[in-house]
């Protein structure tokens, strides 16, 4: 009883260690460029709605990035969904778990999921999704220097092409893919700026409310302290 008990305190604190020694790449901050967003969720919607849902998103809240219902149902939705459904996917958890030896993942919060001291979840991201390589071990014929034995294949191989892990622990271009490198980083930037969007929506809105109400309180304390300045200025 005691050992399980040892387990299940420290179990978490095992789970980060193994993520410590991870390097992560900044994100590039795509928070508020509307185009980039856009883009990200063309990407998303194309090579990640296959297997990965965003089941507390609804398409018709991508009005605000600047979409029309007309541009979300003829660009964005390829089922019966509506523009007011939400994001999800038709593949059902079991048969998930059978196909690929685990559920994948609704993605909806991984980009607030997947924050730890090394960085925030969009760095995770960022990283994760440009360093897929080559591993013919693997299952899937792919690794990833941010998720060790990652049970996800390369669904961007054709854009990035094909990476392999050099002697010096480094990644290097084997095979091109369609995208030049800094064109594939800017890809990858755009869907992970949608997917940081997509896990608060309102993160701006928030910024700016936080902004205004500590301007308010500064305003209110040049107030307080000429009031007790003038109720204490006969007090010696």
């Amino acid at each position: 009883m005691k050992k399980l008990i040892f387990i299940l305190l420290f179990a978490p604190l095992l789970a980060f260690a193994s993520d410590a020694g991870i390097h992560l790449d900044k994100a590039p901050d795509r928070s508020g460029n509307l185009p980039a967003l856009q883009n990200g969720a063309k990407v998303f919607v194309n090579y990640c709605m296959g297997c990965h849902g965003a089941s507390f998103m609804r398409y018709n809240r991508l009005q605000e990035l600047g979409l029309s219902d007309e541009q979300i149902k003829n660009n964005l939705i390829f089922s019966e969904a509506k523009v007011g459904d939400l994001m999800s996917i038709a593949m059902r958890p079991a048969e998930g778990k059978l196909w690929f030896g685990a559920t994948p993942p609704d993605l909806t919060l991984v980009a607030r999921a997947r924050a730890s001291e090394n960085g925030t979840g969009a760095d995770w991201l960022y990283t994760y999704l440009r360093g897929f390589y080559r591993d013919e071990t693997r299952p899937t014929g792919w690794n990833n220097v941010a998720f060790d034995n990652v049970g996800m294949p390369h669904a961007l191989w054709e854009l990035q092409g094909q990476q392999v892990m050099g002697e010096d622990h480094k990644l290097v271009l084997a095979v091109p893919g369609t995208l030049q490198p800094e064109e594939y980083d800017a890809l990858v930037a755009d869907l992970v700026g949608f997917l940081q969007y997509m896990s608060e929506p309102v993160a701006r809105t928030r910024q700016n409310v936080g902004i205004g109400v500590l301007l308010g309180l500064a305003v209110l304390f040049v107030f307080a302290y000429l009031l007790k300045r003038e109720y204490w200025k006969d007090v010696h």
